[in-house]
């Protein structure tokens, strides 16, 4: 079973919509943060140790995680989704998003 991270900028939205939507997927485990002080849960090192796909919603968050994380990132998978910040909590054009987006790293 893989452990994947689900980035987004406050956690609110996109990646804990993303952890709802694997929270039961017999391949993985889940969990998803943010990247602001703000975030309801903001991304550690301990986060990125665990995991073993990060996905980030934007580029400017794989940006922030190079800058803050650079040593704990070496050796991770890191996707950039391209989903911007427009849909709310399980939206359904924004889980599609998601699933397409992720799906195909989960079938490798």
């Amino acid at each position: 079973m893989r452990n994947i991270l689900f980035i987004c900028s406050k956690n609110q939205w996109r990646s804990p919509t993303a952890e709802a939507i694997y929270r039961r997927d017999p391949r993985v485990h889940v969990r998803s943060a943010g990247t602001s002080d703000k975030a309801r849960k903001t991304v550690n090192a301990n986060d990125i140790s665990w995991a073993d796909i990060i996905f980030v919603m934007e580029k400017r968050h794989k940006q922030m995680l190079s800058r803050r994380f650079a040593h704990d990132l070496s050796g991770k998978e890191l996707v950039i989704l391209d989903i911007p910040d427009e849909y709310q909590y399980m939206d359904d054009e924004l889980i599609a998003l998601l699933k397409d987006g992720v799906e195909r790293y989960l079938s490798l």
